[in-house]
């Protein structure tokens, strides 16, 4: 007993010692990551607002609007294709000191995403309704979804531009603009919210307070980019093709799109399959989905840390302390999922009673819920060192962890157990712990084998 309680105290006075010499870099990586942490909080509140608002209406209209959020991901994975690659280059590029080509990374990126933008508009303008229908929705549920999905969807170069102008400020440890902006059109999307819905407009007026919100929160990342101060400027002239920074973006882009697109493609069948369980399981997820996606909000917040420093870490040439920051990143990620581990475990009940008062959906959420609380620690390792790897412009090795961890875990076995074996919605989800269990080992062996210093961009 004394041996234990002796080595217990060691090591707690050797991670004290740990975080006492590495207490520069923590407060380093607080500052970066807590303004995308308030903004990650903002961005999802903007999604549980609309499902909130949804609820006064119906539960066909939360479902609505729950399909067009996953076929909206999917779009974003071309989206956040560009954003990566443009981030690498741009906080390689800021480590270096070479201005002119974080500039040019910059304004290829948007040309970029403005290209790809509006095609993915027309395609959803001219197929929505055979889109809706791949995710599984219903007839009942098609005729709340379709002007809501005309209405955000379509004009989604607002979203394309938001996520590549936010990646460039973050990639020059500005956090705090993107938050702002994300903070602003979080106001105006509840006040225009609650005016529509008093009018009578029900989800298109949902549609509407979430799409201009996000116009307005656009213009705010566009203004500052243009003043930039850092070194970096966004100049509204002389728009070119650059070839070769084009090619970069693509060639480190890419991976990361198709990573984000198997996701979503993946979570579309895995949407499916729920709504084949019944409408109770659909709701039961989508309510549980709302509440787990607050447990990735520190992991992402400290993951575009990560990421940023290792790129700009990567740039001085310095691959120590690349490494130092992101194993702190994911021993202080770790604490924090814990700890919202912790609140989902033991007030399940209550969360689940704040988004639905049926007994039989509160019922699957808390075990959902619970179940997931004991998962944490995988989902930080996941967020963590998927950042740092993209950080580096490894973006190839994400993608294949994500194939083999969503469609072997999520969707393979989610399906084995959730419909196969009839364990309904807590099966699924088992599949889907598996997932980023699975996941996160891969990604935390890849990191640890170093080829990621090795990245020429």
């Amino acid at each position: 007993m004394i041996f234990i309680s002796l080595q217990g105290g060691c090591e707690r006075r050797g991670i004290m010692d740990y975080l006492r010499k590495n207490k520069e870099n923590i407060i380093t990586i607080f500052a970066l990551a807590i303004p995308v942490i308030i903004e990650n909080i903002l961005q999802t509140l903007l999604g549980t607002v609309d499902t909130y608002f949804a609820g006064h209406i119906n539960d066909n209209a939360i479902a609505a609007i729950s399909v067009t959020n996953l076929i909206v991901n999917v779009f974003i994975a071309f989206y956040t294709a560009i954003s990566i690659g443009t981030s690498a280059i741009v906080s390689r590029s800021f480590g270096k000191q070479n201005f002119d080509k974080a500039n040019l990374a910059i304004k290829q990126s948007i040309l970029l995403g403005v290209f790809i933008s509006v095609i993915v508009g027309l395609i959803n303008l001219i197929f929505y309704k055979p889109i809706l229908m791949v995710s599984g929705a219903s007839d009942k549920i098609l005729s709340y979804a379709i002007p809501y999905y005309m209405i955000v969807v379509v004009p989604s170069i607002i979203i394309c531009l938001s996520l590549i102008l936010s990646s460039c400020l973050r990639a020059t440890k500005d956090t705090k603009t993107p938050m702002i902006a994300t903070g602003i059109a979080n106001v105006l999307n509840i006040i225009l919210g609650l005016i529509f819905i008093n009018l009578g407009l029900g989800v298109i007026g949902l549609g509407l307070a979430t799409t201009i919100s996000r116009i307005i929160g656009v213009l705010i990342l566009i203004v500052k980019l243009k003043t930039g101060k850092s070194g970096v400027k966004l100049d509204l002239k002389n728009w070119s093709i650059e070839k070769d920074t084009l090619n970069s973006i693509i060639r480190i882009g890419v991976p990361a799109g198709i990573e984000k697109l198997i996701m979503r493609l993946g979570q579309l069948l895995y949407n499916s399959m729920i709504i084949s369980i019944g409408v109770s399981a659909y709701v039961a997820h989508n309510v549980a989905g709302n509440i787990e996606g607050y447990s990735y909000i520190p992991a992402m917040g400290f993951g575009v840390a990560t990421a940023t420093f290792v790129g700009i870490s990567l740039g001085e040439n310095n691959i120590k302390k690349a490494k130092t920051l992101v194993y702190l990143s994911n021993f202080i990620t770790t604490i924090f999922m814990i700890c919202i581990g912790i609140i989902f475990f033991i007030f399940a009940p209550e969360l689940a009673s704040l988004f639905t008062q049926t007994k039989e959906v509160q019922e699957l959420v808390v075990k959902v819920l619970r179940l997931i609380a004991l998962f944490q620690p995988f989902a930080a390792m996941t967020q963590i060192f998927t950042s740092a790897l993209q950080g580096a412009g490894d973006t190839k090795f994400p993608m294949y962890a994500t194939l083999v961890g969503i469609w072997g875990g999520r969707v393979g076995i989610g399906y084995l157990l959730g419909v196969i074996f009839g364990f309904g919605l807590f099966g699924v989800w088992i599949g889907y712990a598996i997932d980023i269990t699975v996941r996160g080992l891969l990604l935390l062996i890849r990191f640890l084998g170093g080829k990621w210093q090795k990245i020429i961009i």
